[in-house]
């Protein structure tokens, strides 16, 4: 594929690796594309134009009583990224990912035909543009089911976890709450790998339907490179775990409980000017303990940890999409500074290790998988090749196909 002369959409940049990014070749803007096209607030069924935020979404739907039914970590996620990632959240263990509530979506193809798909039509496209990672052409517009909520507000449980067996625990005997969720310390040795502080909440029943506010911190700059190290995030870690926050129980607000980083403006600063890497896998539940232990072990020996490492159970995978990231197991989430190649590395450390359990990489999170271990982990990729719009590429794409001969 040529990449001079192809195209990828891009929508807010909440996509940590290069799926949006398209060296050499050209980036859709869609956050203009936003229009609210229909709603109706009896059945919680609105269709909008895909460079609609979840934010701006919200603004509209809390006040009338309706929430998107799966939200990643993010409110400023446009709904078009969220179907070509099929993104997922702290409720996966019972509502599947994004693309579980996705009815239709509109898609405009480079040689001007316009598909709707839905399971019913075009359903083949339907469930490759799910997770399909723009790849299948713009999608102009989504049609979501929106979940209804009694509250803005939801009841939280912060507990803290002393090792990775109480974190499987916790989570077994949370199955009912509908958010799950645990911030990990990466730091932890012997009995206490894998400690954190584990959360749960559930939405209320009645309450303020308020939608989430505007207002926020910003970080004033971009920190020097040596400020994060084994101890600044060792002792970040222990004020975190011992924050009066980490024990916690009773009523909070959708925004800080779903979206904490979308309170500080620029929070990515606070890694320097190289930026950072995540890290996001999934792993069988036959392999998850075992595999998850090993990871940490790898990071903690490594000593560069990630102070926004996130442990979550998911459920099966109920979405459409051919391509999605998400199916039963755990996941575990890493952030880490560019050290360069220490980093890359340890990164390629952990991807060996996701490998032998069976487990895969979530791409909107990657920019530096090897094309041999995205090709085994996501063995359907070829069905994705084949629906391309041939007008359409990204760096990541051509990185993960061009390598081993994507028409091989």
């Amino acid at each position: 594929m040529d990449a001079q002369r192809s195209v990828i959409p891009f929508g807010l940049g909440r996509s940590y690796g290069d799926v949006a990014l398209n060296e050499g070749g050209t980036v859709l803007q869609t956050p203009r594309l936003d229009a609210l096209i229909h709603a109706d607030w009896n059945t919680g069924i609105v269709r909008a134009e895909a460079g609609l935020s979840l934010a701006m979404l919200h603004k509209v739907s809390v006040q009338r009583g309706y929430f998107v039914a799966v939200t990643p970590g993010t409110k400023f996620v446009t709904l078009g990224g969220a179907v070509a990632n099929d993104v997922h959240g702290k409720n996966h263990h019972q509502a599947g990912s994004f693309g579980a509530h996705v009815r239709a979506l509109g898609l405009l193809r480079s040689d001007g035909t316009r598909l709707t798909c839905s399971r019913e039509q075009n359903g083949e496209m339907f469930a490759l543009t799910i997770g399909g990672l723009g790849l299948t052409g713009l999608i102009e517009w989504v049609e979501l089911q929106l979940k209804p909520i009694g509250s803005a507000f939801l009841t939280v449980e912060n507990m803290a976890c002393t090792s990775l067996d109480e974190f499987f625990t916790l989570s077994h005997d949370s199955a009912d709450w509908p958010y799950t969720v645990m911030w990990v310390d990466c730091f932890a040795k012997g009995k206490a790998v894998g400690r954190g502080i584990f959360s749960r909440g559930r939405v209320l029943d009645d309450g303020a339907l308020e939608p989430h506010g505007d207002k926020g911190l910003s970080m004033p700059m971009t920190m020097p490179a040596f400020v994060l190290n084994k101890a600044s995030i060792t002792a970040f870690n222990r004020l975190y775990r011992m924050r009066p926050g980490a024990r916690f129980a009773g009523r909070q607000h959708y925004d800080p409980f779903f979206y904490p980083l979308d309170a500080i403006d620029g929070w990515n600063k606070l890694y320097g000017p190289s930026g950072f890497y995540q890290h996001q896998c999934l792993i069988p539940p036959d392999e998850a303990r075992k595999g998850i232990r090993e990871m940490l072990e790898i990071v903690e020996q490594a000593g560069q940890g990630s102070f926004l490492a996130v442990l979550k159970v998911h459920g099966p995978e109920t979405s459409p999409g051919v391509m999605s990231f998400c199916r039963e197991g755990v996941s575990l989430a890493l952030d880490f500074a560019n050290k360069g190649e220490r980093t890359l590395r340890l990164l390629d450390q952990l991807d060996q290790c996701v490998a032998r359990h069976g487990g895969r990489i979530y791409p909107a999170k990657d920019g530096r998988m090897a094309a041999a271990f995205y090709q085994q982990s996501y063995p359907r990729w070829r069905e994705l090749e084949e629906a391309r719009d041939p007008a359409f590429s990204s760096s990541f794409w051509r990185r993960v196909t061009q390598e081993q001969g994507a028409n091989s």
